[in-house]
């Protein structure tokens, strides 16, 4: 079976179609859709119609996952489910030894990559720390907000009044007054 894809209404999966053809599939399903989006009526087609012992096909492996990640995730699926996977440009055949583990090979520097990301996310984030930043959206609720709506609140209004006459919202209101009597307690 194929599986071809391409982004936008203007671009045709001619060569892709051919390429697939050529290859010997049987049926070829096709989504007209953005790699980036997750729902790609073709694929969830195709995914539900491969059985044990089929393989799918693409031209490229760009056309099956959006990131790395996800076509690892997609073609684990599928070998989980006994289908192989051939990417054409890329001559991987996960039904042979040497495409599994050029397979794994994509899988291991998928997840280093995973890995220095979150790794440089952290050491960020600790660096800003020690510089006195937080993260975060800074609070809606200031100080100075949160005493006149103490005032306000003691001069007979609701919650949802005091926060409408600050122009904030009630539910960050409510938030800002009970973390400062938890506070205060």
């Amino acid at each position: 079976m194929g599986y071809a894809r391409v982004s936008t209404t203007e671009q045709d999966t001619a060569l892709q179609t051919d390429a697939l053809r050529k290859a010997g599939c049987a049926r070829i399903f096709e989504d007209t859709v953005s790699g980036a989006k997750a729902d790609r009526p073709g694929l969830a087609a195709a995914l539900a119609y491969l059985r044990d012992g089929d393989v799918l096909a693409v031209w490229r492996l760009d056309r099956l996952g959006r990131s790395l990640p996800d076509l690892i995730e997609t073609v684990g699926a599928l070998d989980a489910r006994g289908v192989g996977f051939r990417s054409l440009t890329e001559s991987i055949d996960t039904t042979t030894s040497g495409g599994r583990l050029i397979f794994h090979v994509f899988g291991a520097l998928g997840q280093f990559e995973r890995d220095l990301i979150r790794e440089r996310t952290k050491a960020g984030l600790t660096a800003a720390a020690a510089r006195g930043r937080k993260g975060g959206r800074k609070p809606v609720v200031t100080s100075e907000k949160l005493q006149r709506a103490r005032e306000y609140i003691a001069n007979g209004l609701n919650v949802r009044e005091a926060a409408a006459r600050l122009k904030i919202g009630k539910t960050a209101l409510y938030a800002a007054l009970q973390a400062a009597s938890a506070v205060d307690s």
